[in-house]
């Protein structure tokens, strides 16, 4: 079919600052330790979190001093705008493409905002042509990557032989803050690292994958269990502790009544592709899709590598997966603030 959409390539790439999970738990009982009295319980998530390091938009150093809103997004605008050239070019160059083909971008990002926005900013170093179509979006967290994805993947549909090219690219560790003595942002110093992914997207053409079917799940009343909480000096990181359970009972719902409204059902899927949200957050999702208790390999060792990166993350699971051999018929899915739950099914094509 001629208007089938392929994945034709995919590239990531993270920041050169690498923090190792013993700096940064030591980093922050240094930060934290006599400030907070619930550090010492809360620090056991650094042990199970089953992450080893992550990249970061700054040294380990930049993170013993508050920073405000310029501070955060001068090296958001930096260190993003380098992510973008660099996933992005590394995409088209293994699509065969150059900047000037591109007809459509989307960018993902929920770590970080500039006006104009980034593709604007980056046009002319990337070398986009003057009538490209621009969608950037923000607010979508973690399930960015399957969403962004999606809308990447309905406008080449909609545009036969159009080029669009998905750029994802997230610097949760900007959002650190050295005033907020809670739990939830604990848990996120322990969890979060910065990455990026770009892939092309165009219809009728070969490559790594066809995008079957997109679709998205928003659950009722469940606002409070991930975002941001925005004030003076931030992000401040929502992050509930009901969320694995409240995966757990109601992912595998959600994504059957997904699979239904295109046609295919649980067992039609040869693996999944999941956001590595966190150790307890994939636990959950196995148990929720009814597959083998640590068979998401794949997202533990990215997890374990770079940490949660939020949106992008997925997609450096779904480069593992590519390389390793997709079966006949995958499934990405993430979850993220609204809260909400998306998926793509993917079709092998060789």
């Amino acid at each position: 079919m001629t208007n089938s959409v392929k994945l034709v390539s995919l590239a990531v790439a993270a920041p050169e600052h690498v923090i190792s999970q013993k700096q940064a738990a030591e980093a922050s009982a240094r930060l934290f330790g006599d400030r907070f009295e619930d550090f010492r319980h809360l620090a056991r998530v650094f042990d199970s979190a089953g992450i080893d390091k992550r990249h970061a938009a700054r040294p380990l150093s930049w993170f013993d001093e508050r920073h405000g809103w310029q501070d955060r997004m001068e090296a958001y605008a930096e260190v993003a705008g380098a992510l973008f050239v660099k996933t992005a070019t590394s995409a088209l160059l293994q699509a065969g493409l150059e900047a000037s083909d591109v007809d459509c971008v989307v960018t993902v990002s929920s770590t970080g905002f500039t006006t104009p926005s980034l593709d604007a900013q980056l046009a002319r170093r990337v070398g986009f042509r003057a009538d490209i179509e621009r969608v950037p979006v923000f607010g979508l967290g973690c399930a960015a990557g399957v969403s962004g994805f999606a809308i990447a993947s309905r406008l080449a549909r909609s545009r036969p032989g159009a080029v669009v090219l998905f750029v994802s690219v997230e610097l949760c560790t900007l959002a650190f803050r050295l005033d907020e003595l809670t739990r939830p942002n604990i848990i996120a110093t322990a969890l979060f690292g910065d990455g990026a992914a770009a892939c092309v997207l165009r219809s009728g053409e070969n490559g790594l994958a066809e995008v079957e079917s997109t679709g998205e799940h928003l659950f009722p009343d469940t606002l409070d269990i991930m975002g941001w909480k925005i004030d003076d000096g931030g992000f401040g990181i929502v992050l509930a502790q009901s969320l694995p359970p409240f995966a757990e009972k109601e992912l595998g719902p959600a994504v059957d009544g997904i699979l239904a409204r295109n046609g295919l059902k649980r067992e039609d899927i040869g693996r999944f592709i999941c956001h590595p949200g966190g150790m307890k957050v994939l636990a959950a999702m196995e148990s929720a899709l009814s597959v083998t208790p640590g068979s998401l390999d794949h997202e533990r060792a990215v997890l374990a590598e770079y940490g949660n990166m939020s949106s992008p993350t997925v997609l450096f699971v779904l480069e593992r997966a590519i390389h390793a051999g997709l079966p006949e018929r995958a499934a990405m899915i993430a979850m993220g603030p609204g809260f909400s739950a998306s998926c793509v099914t993917l079709r092998r094509t060789a």
